[in-house]
């Protein structure tokens, strides 16, 4: 059997840290990742990994909490999204630097939406950050990012899980990490760690997550607010469009993460939704091959 792996990230906004989870256990069980595509989280994700960055960036992830996260939030008052995205795109700059996709050592594609002519934007060569930084655009919440007179928004809104996009070789194998899986959750038990910490430690952070809760949207199926109505009825038409896509490929190797396992907003929960990432990874090796 080939240990050779073209992979495929989806959408998911948050959750797509389980990608990294996933990209982990692959590799720690032999198999190399010979190309990668990505929409959204999943262009992110792949982004970082394909620039040999990977370990950095989920060191950072890792250590955000809610108010790191609020911190990194560019609030603005445009009527074009919430978050203007810049924050984020230069903490990136920081851990990553910028690279010309053609230059990265394995083959990368990242996905976003043009919004003026109203199709599928395929980045495979120029700036990596402008790819990432367009194809992770969820509307309504960052600011579209415009490129040569054009806005571009959340590559999931044309292809979730870009199958079609990702370079193929002889032999391979075909991963898929759908984060938007409709499957129940696991939940996994918690090691312990937090009855060690100091009570006041805890207390501490309690305090910062109730604050900071109120400006973070919540995934709740009863909450229709603004970002979650326009969060829910994208996340039923992607889940459509991944669900038609998927009947038209042989995936080897396929992850699923539940869809009600994290919020699209849950970024200071990085550690746990990497961890989940490994859990459903293993399981599907497990499963899925001989």
């Amino acid at each position: 059997m080939s240990r050779h792996v073209a992979l495929v990230l989806s959408s998911g906004g948050a959750r797509g840290f389980a990608h990294i989870g996933a990209i982990k256990v692959l590799e720690s069980n032999g198999f190399k990742i010979t190309s990668v595509a990505g929409t959204s989280m999943g262009a992110l994700v792949g982004g970082v990994y394909a620039s040999g960055r990977l370990k950095e960036f989920e060191e950072w992830v890792s250590g955000l909490d809610m108010m790191e996260v609020l911190r990194l939030t560019d609030i603005t008052l445009s009527n074009k999204g919430f978050v203007k995205g810049t924050r984020v795109i230069e903490k990136l700059r920081e851990i990553v630097h910028d690279h010309d996709i053609e230059e990265l050592p394995i083959p990368y594609c990242a996905v976003a939406t043009d919004l003026i002519r109203g199709c599928e934007r395929i980045f495979t060569a120029g700036s990596l950050f402008s790819a990432i930084r367009a194809s992770i655009s969820i509307p309504a919440f960052f600011q579209p990012f415009m490129i040569d007179n054009s806005y571009y928004v959340d590559g999931g809104l044309v292809n979730p899980i870009p199958i079609n996009r990702v370079k193929r070789t002889g032999g391979d194998l075909l991963a898929v990490v759908n984060v938007n899986s409709d499957i129940p959750h696991v939940r996994i038990e918690t090691s312990g760690e937090e009855e060690n910490r100091p009570k006041g430690y805890l207390r501490r952070i309690r305090n910062l997550n109730a604050h900071a809760g109120r400006h973070i949207p919540k995934n709740r199926k009863d909450d229709i607010g603004i970002l979650n109505l326009n969060y829910r009825s994208i996340s039923i038409m992607l889940n459509q469009i991944a669900s038609l896509t998927l009947m038209n490929y042989h995936v080897d190797i396929m992850v699923q993460v539940s869809k009600e396992s994290y919020g699209t907003y849950d970024f200071y929960k990085a550690g746990e939704i990497i961890r989940e990432g490994e859990r459903a990874t293993s399981l599907a090796l497990k499963e899925q091959l001989p």
